[in-house]
């Protein structure tokens, strides 16, 4: 080949790298037009959009900030939080346009992963600021508390040589270092043994930092409780609420080392993100330590403000907005609870969530009693919280790790769909099913936010928000599904919600795909998958709970709670059925795990065994069971360290939230593949252990409505313009596919 060909070569290799770089680029200004309401312009201008360049896609400013900064003088970066885009102004035209022809299909290098950079331009940059939240009542928080030197001095005086030391009750656990000064807290029943003291004391390097705080007001007693806790990055706490009984009003938590953001929680639902530098010191009085639950949740990376040193050509914006936010990596953080022992019963005036005034706090081996069903909407949303949404935003990391394998009749419908379709999962969890049809728009909702951050991580499109009240436009998707979702709401009215609201979405002759956890686990003379396991197990002996005609399936793979309820040979109408499946002394039932239904409301548990298969634990949430047992326990168990007090708080396990689809392949046959709630969701009555050291099981449970036969099609049926094109019952899931006329 002579050089005159080898350029005509390159020319039209060139040529084809432009046009595929073009597609990508206008498929990037159509996903986000059609998703964020955001247009783009044919012609130049100073501002910028930066598709895949955002916080959602793991991007942090200074590393986005550094690229764009080379092409010319920037006025301002906005990155809005959880987005994978960011918006970039240049001081001239010029600057812009050499942004748009160099940096656009260019790889952008993000710690040791890349993402690939698509530029756009935009007429004007608006986005609306999230006003600033003021902290929980009671709530202190003291920046650069102690100096570096001091720091120094606190890390120097925990010594972690000894593995078993009685002196400070060093616990030599998997997945997290601790040690108790003064008196030992106990994992096993959140309380301490007033009357046994340890014989190590607060070290003598705390003293100085106490006395600063006695000094300022912060406390008016000396401490004589330390609980020192070491956390590797990526670990977490579970939200609680530190034990009422065994400790005084005013707790001190001083975190060491590397940064982290702990996020409060009000029981009416408030969420305040409160950052912990290092060498900061916590204050909790009052309503922030009796009624706020706080904790972590597990993830590699923070959302922070930025530093103004580290954006200096910036366009500041007010205090408080969450404009200037940046991404921070975590390291190892070392933090020291101070606690004064209670020497009296607590008679603090937060009765509903105090263990000495009647409220529970100590994990019992009984099962706590369960709560009422609903008789009202603010009910529902209550049993909602506390056994669905807190739940799922306590496990996230554990599941998504033991999720993974999408359901092949899920994938079936999604690769169907037409290129160029735009699809909403609601309820996506960790996005398996976004990914299944690289053809298609997909976008992603979640309840849980620390699963919206796992989407994001994995490169896919995805928003909190609840699946009653999706923020797309009407009529702007292809498809819509729902895997494993809707048996999570807890009435009739907004399970029928839920369905609107998938078909409000749809354009005309879309379609949607709906699974939900299904009464009947055998069908057609078969069992499920989770049932057979079930049997397996317990060397070929028949299940307990054995039907005459069909035993129950979990819907989508989630632990199959045990029953000892049969249904008669045959079908009945849903309305016909009298004494099946109902609660009748208007509690929840708390379900067996591997056997069927005996009631259509209840409590599904997940259990943490030493030892065990973790797909032994589960119910049915997911399609397969977990092969990673022992990486799966691992994460768990990091997820329920507490920080302050081990003691959780009696909400804590609240399950999945509406709209919050987790996926569990570890489950046995479950679509969704959430995770099972054999090993997941502490009750609110029930107390999450944090260590391995306590003999206790913990127990977590999650809300369902199994469904009966038929009961799915009925529920779809009420809703105006959409019909049931096809039904069908999938390894212990009812199935629908509906069609918008």
């Amino acid at each position: 080949m002579d050089a005159r060909e080898e350029n005509n070569v390159k020319a039209v290799r060139r040529s084809k790298e432009e046009k595929k770089l073009l597609r990508k680029q206008i498929k990037a200004s159509h996903t986000l037009l059609k998703h964020e309401g955001i247009h783009t312009a044919p012609q130049p201008t100073r501002s910028l959009v930066v598709a895949n360049g955002g916080l959602g896609n793991s991007v942090s400013r200074e590393e986005l900030s550094a690229a764009l900064k080379e092409m010319g003088e920037m006025e301002s970066l906005l990155m809005p939080p959880h987005k994978p885009y960011a918006f970039v102004t240049y001081r001239c035209e010029e600057s812009a346009l050499k942004a748009y022809t160099h940096l656009n299909g260019q790889k952008l290098q993000c710690g040791e992963s890349s993402v690939m950079l698509y530029l756009a331009y935009v007429s004007s940059v608006t986005h609306e600021e999230e006003a600033s939240v003021p902290l929980p009542e009671g709530l202190v928080l003291l920046e650069d508390f102690v100096s570096p030197e001091e720091e120094a001095l606190l890390l120097a005086a925990v010594d972690w040589s000894s593995t078993n030391d009685d002196v400070t009750a060093q616990k030599a656990l998997k997945h997290r270092r601790v040690k108790h000064y003064g008196f030992e807290f106990r994992y096993d029943n959140n309380n301490v043994d007033k009357d046994k003291p340890l014989p190590a004391g607060i070290p003598a390097e705390c003293l100085p930092v106490l006395e600063r705080c006695l000094r300022n007001g912060h406390i008016n007693v000396m401490p004589d409780q330390l609980t020192v806790n070491q956390y590797e990055s990526g670990q977490g706490i579970p939200p609680h609420v530190d034990t009422h009984s065994p400790f005084e009003d005013t707790i001190l938590s001083l975190s060491l080392g590397a940064k982290t953001v702990m996020e409060f929680r009000h029981p009416d639902g408030r969420v305040v993100a409160v950052v912990l530098p290092g060498r900061s010191l916590l204050v909790m009085k009052g309503e922030s330590r009796y009624v706020w639950t706080h904790g972590i949740t597990p993830r590699k990376f923070d959302m922070v403000p930025a530093c103004e040193q580290q954006s200096p050509d910036h366009v500041t914006p007010e205090p408080g907005t969450r404009s200037n936010l940046t991404l921070s990596k975590r390291g190892t953080r070392t933090s020291f609870t101070f606690r004064k022992i209670r020497l009296e019963p607590c008679r603090c005036a937060f009765t509903s969530a105090c263990d000495s005034q009647g409220a529970s706090s100590t994990p019992s081996p009984s099962t706590p009693p369960p709560p009422a069903l609903p008789c009202c909407h603010a009910d529902a949303a209550r049993l909602e919280e506390e056994y669905v949404h807190r739940v799922y935003d306590a496990i996230a990391s554990h599941f998504s790790s033991t999720r993974h394998s999408p359901w092949p009749r899920v994938c079936h419908f999604l690769s169907s769909l037409p290129p160029g379709s735009v699809l909403a999962d609601v309820g996506c969890g960790n996005g398996k099913y976004l990914g299944v049809n690289p053809e298609m728009i997909a976008v992603g909702c979640d309840r849980s936010s620390a699963l919206v951050q796992i989407c994001a991580e994995r490169g896919f499109h995805a928003f909190v928000s609840d699946a009653l009240n999706v923020p797309l436009r009407t009529a702007s998707c292809d498809a819509c599904i729902s895997i494993a979702v809707i048996h999570h709401f807890s009435t009739e009215e907004r399970r029928l919600a839920a369905v609107r609201e998938l078909v409000r979405l749809l354009k005309p002759g879309g379609h949607a795909l709906i699974y939900v956890w299904a009464f009947e686990q055998e069908y057609n003379k078969q069992r499920s998958k989770y049932l057979k396991d079930h049997n397996k197990e317990h060397h070929g002996k028949e299940n307990l709970t054995k039907n005459t005609s069909e035993d129950r399936r979990e819907p989508h793979g989630k632990s199959a709670m045990q029953n000892s309820g049969h249904l008669e040979e045959g079908y009945e109408p849903v309305d016909k059925k009298q004494d099946v499946g109902k609660v009748t002394d208007g509690k929840l039932s708390v379900h067996t795990n591997r056997t069927a239904f005996n009631t259509q409301d209840l409590l599904v548990p997940w259990h943490l065994k030493e030892g065990k298969k973790q797909g032994e634990e589960e119910s049915g949430d997911g399609g397969k069971r977990n092969k990673r047992k022992e990486k799966s326990t691992k994460v768990l168990t990091n997820q329920t360290r507490i920080d302050s007090n081990p003691g959780l708080s009696p909400g804590f396990d609240a399950s999945m939230s509406p709209g919050l689809r987790l996926d569990t392949d570890d489950a046995t046959h479950s679509p969704d593949s959430k995770p099972s709630p054999s090993g997941t969701t502490q009750t609110s009555s029930s107390h999450l252990k944090s260590e391995s050291e306590s003999h206790l099981t913990p127990v977590f449970h999650r809300y369902y409505h199994v469904f009966h036969q038929g009961e799915l099609e009925q529920l779809c049926s009420q809703v105006d313009g959409v019909k049931v094109q096809s039904s069908y019952h999938d390894q212990g899931n009812w199935c629908v596919i509906l069609e918008k006329d």
